[in-house]
């Protein structure tokens, strides 16, 4: 019987993703996607595309109430880890494919931009820095970016799931 180790996040960074590598990521996760989807009795059209490293995974549906629960943003990251398990058991490398179901990461980026505008109005009112809730590396991203179109400082702190962001002046 033959293992695979499954490299760890740090280790898979050293190394470099090709476009092509990312691609084959995108149509691993789809297809598990689908038969998921099949699984569940849902129609959905998949969309793949590689950005910023990454493979990206959206799901859309003509009839959006068909998508129901898959796209609560909770849902969303349970079948992203999933999805992202099925590519590293395929390929034998890490993944950081991001899934879309229904425009929900488009809902939780907006989700993420009204909680940074209410850490600035903490700022605003004499606090010296903001601590966001725990959140994931890809959501902590969406804010630092968030932050910084913004014209502030933000900075990561704590580790595993209790990892955040913190917001202050520059």
């Amino acid at each position: 019987m033959s293992t695979t180790q499954t490299p760890t996040p740090a280790e898979s960074e050293d190394r470099s993703v090709t476009v092509e590598q990312l691609e084959q990521e995108g149509d691993i996760a789809a297809d598990y996607i689908e038969g998921l989807l099949d699984i569940v009795d849902v129609d959905g059209d998949l969309t793949l595309d590689v950005r910023n490293g990454r493979a990206y995974v959206s799901v859309e549906a003509d009839d959006a109430a068909a998508l129901g629960a898959l796209a609560d943003p909770e849902t969303v990251q349970a079948v992203q880890e999933l999805t992202r398990l099925a590519v590293q058991n395929t390929t034998g490398r890490f993944s950081r494919l991001i899934l879309d179901i229904g425009g929900s990461r488009d809902v939780r980026q907006q989700e993420l931009a009204k909680l940074v505008d209410r850490a600035i109005a903490r700022l605003d009112e004499g606090a010296s820095q903001a601590s966001l809730p725990s959140m994931t590396s890809y959501e902590r991203k969406l804010v630092h970016d968030i932050v910084a179109e913004r014209g502030l400082i933000s900075e990561s702190y704590g580790e595993g799931s209790d990892r955040h962001t913190v917001i202050r002046r520059g």
